[in-house]
């Protein structure tokens, strides 16, 4: 079995060598996309009455897709967007300028496991598709709500393999294609959430194709 270490450096060689063309992905279509319609849902659903700006860190933002729609939107967020791969982190920040977005977007090359922010600084945390690659995942969910602000929220999609079209897509196939990832079944998901002290926990599952379930916890 593969260290922690080496995990993180097969998904940080993996994902700096797709930087450039990471965003003509069929995977965009297929789960990226959908799940970022899935945050901005909730999002609008939470904050969208009101003016107030708040401060959103995306972790695993890859590319800053996700950022940019935010910064597009009507939203008021101020947005982090934080990625183990500094490849990513370049083309996020090369994007946002392009969008005329970069004062509402800031990217920070980091450890999920070790979020370079002070306790309370953020009043949600969003993380999409990469959780799999997290060898320690009760740790950053621990980090995750070190950094949250008391009634920020922790919103978390990955592939959903507890049914049989998801046991394939993710434990067969992405699993025999990047090797070193773990998705982890809801109830471990909802046991991570709880070990550290979130509540009124509650999950969403969409996407059938390429099921995605989206979890999200109050601090």
């Amino acid at each position: 079995m593969k260290t922690g270490h080496t995990m993180k450096s097969i998904a940080r060689h993996e994902f700096e060598s797709w930087a450039e063309t990471y965003d003509r992905s069929l995977l965009h279509r297929f789960l990226f996309q959908p799940s970022y319609r899935m945050f901005l849902e909730e999002l609008q659903g939470w904050r969208g009455e009101t003016a107030e700006p708040f401060d959103l860190l995306d972790i695993g933002c890859g590319t800053g897709t996700l950022g940019a729609m935010l910064a597009l939107s009507l939203l008021p967020a101020r947005v982090v967007g934080l990625d183990y791969a500094a490849g990513m982190c370049r083309v996020a920040r090369e994007k946002a300028c392009k969008a005329h977005v970069a004062d509402r977007l800031r990217f920070v090359t980091a450890d999920s496991e070790h979020l370079p922010f002070a306790d309370g600084s953020f009043d949600v945390v969003t993380c999409s598709n990469s959780f799999h690659h997290y060898p320690h995942q009760q740790a950053v969910i621990h980090d995750i709500r070190r950094v949250l602000r008391p009634g920020g929220r922790l919103l978390l999609i990955d592939g959903f393999r507890d049914n049989i079209v998801g046991w394939v897509v993710f434990d067969v196939i992405i699993t025999a294609v990047e090797k070193q990832v773990h998705h982890a079944p809801w109830s471990k998901i909802h046991e991570y959430f709880e070990t550290a002290g979130f509540r009124q926990i509650r999950r969403r599952k969409f996407n059938f194709w390429f099921p995605l379930l989206l979890t999200v916890g109050e601090a």
